[in-house]
């Protein structure tokens, strides 16, 4: 029994050393902050390992994991709103080529100011390109709602005055 579970320590471990940095990523624009996504990753994290066998045995387990990720991040927001979102340093990912920072951190603040659910399709369907039926399933609802809660997340970041500046959102401007 003890070899079993140090090799299922391993795998887990294996998984979470290649999962971290992408995990912390999609946390970070849910979040908003760096502190909040490590939390929401930890705790994310802390629930695939109690469920270990379910995860591995799924048919991505990536994709359950950030499932486990949106709703671990949906249960907070239900708890306690955060009033204003601090950024104390950018996300470990550099910025594409030719991508201002000062952009960069205007379109992390307006995504902070969408609800919660409109933030998590934007950013699962256009920061981590996922495929309508991919977010559907990360955010536990139908592709209908991700297409309309994306809609209306692209139409108020479309309207927020501090992102004029900026040369595209979601295929306008």
């Amino acid at each position: 029994m003890g070899a079993q579970n140090a090799a299922r320590d391993d795998e887990f471990r294996a998984f979470t050393g290649g999962a971290w940095a992408r995990l912390l990523r999609t946390a970070y624009l849910l979040a908003g902050d760096r502190h909040g996504a490590e939390d929401l990753v930890q705790q994310a994290l802390e629930r695939a390992y109690v469920h270990w066998n379910k995860v591995r045995a799924a048919d991505d387990p990536n994709a359950y994991v950030r499932r486990i990720l949106v709703n671990e991040h949906a249960r907070r927001w239900r708890r306690r709103r955060p009033a204003e979102y601090l950024v104390e340093a950018p996300p470990d990912r550099p910025a594409r080529a030719g991508a201002d920072p000062d952009d960069r951190a205007v379109l992390l603040a307006a995504l902070a100011d969408l609800p919660a659910r409109q933030r998590e399709a934007v950013v699962l369907r256009y920061w981590e390109d996922l495929s309508e039926s991919q977010t559907a399933a990360a955010m536990g609802c139908s592709v209908g709602n991700v297409k309309s809660q994306a809609a209306r997340g692209l139409a108020k970041l479309r309207e927020s005055s501090s992102l004029d500046g900026l040369t595209t959102i979601g295929g306008s401007r």
